[in-house]
């Protein structure tokens, strides 16, 4: 009986870190301010997600913001640079609604370089409470892709 029980212990923990392996991980780096640049990179990570998901395995994706791409995750556009972006104003919402089920149903992670957000006078209490400030966007992309994570500039 015990060698039995050892076995399936064995076995199970070979099984779990078999599947830690199969993890498939990327961080993109985000730096644009192109609205359909980044429409493009929302849908196509629920979409690259959902194809993982139906093959039985993980993607695990986390977006480090950085460069011009701060006005997509800032609450209040009406005391920023960005307050009379037309086009960023009638999306707004949307992008919000998005980015939300991103991060709750998909597990997606944002990060925000905290030094940027400072030198443009952006104010850290107006990001929406699922995005992360880090220290800076190189710290953010150094500790992901020293945890394995695959890298993907965005421009």
């Amino acid at each position: 009986m015990k060698k039995i029980l050892t076995f399936l212990f064995l076995m199970t923990f070979s099984f779990s870190y078999a599947q830690e392996d199969e993890v498939k991980k990327v961080v993109f780096d985000l730096r644009t301010g192109d609205l359909k640049k980044f429409e493009e990179l929302i849908n196509g990570i629920a979409k690259h997600i959902d194809y993982y998901r139906n093959r039985l395995e993980d993607l695990k994706v986390v977006v480090v913001a950085h460069g011009n791409s701060y006005k997509f995750f800032l609450k209040d556009l009406s005391k920023t640079p960005y307050k009379n972006d037309k086009e960023l104003l009638k999306k707004h919402k949307e992008l919000y609604e998005r980015l939300k089920n991103l991060h709750d149903f998909y597990g997606v992670k944002f990060e925000i370089c905290e030094l940027g957000m400072k030198a443009r006078k952006l104010d850290i209490k107006n990001l929406y409470k699922f995005v992360k400030p880090v220290y800076s966007a190189l710290t953010g992309l150094v500790e992901w892709q020293n945890k394995g994570y695959a890298y993907m500039p965005i421009f």
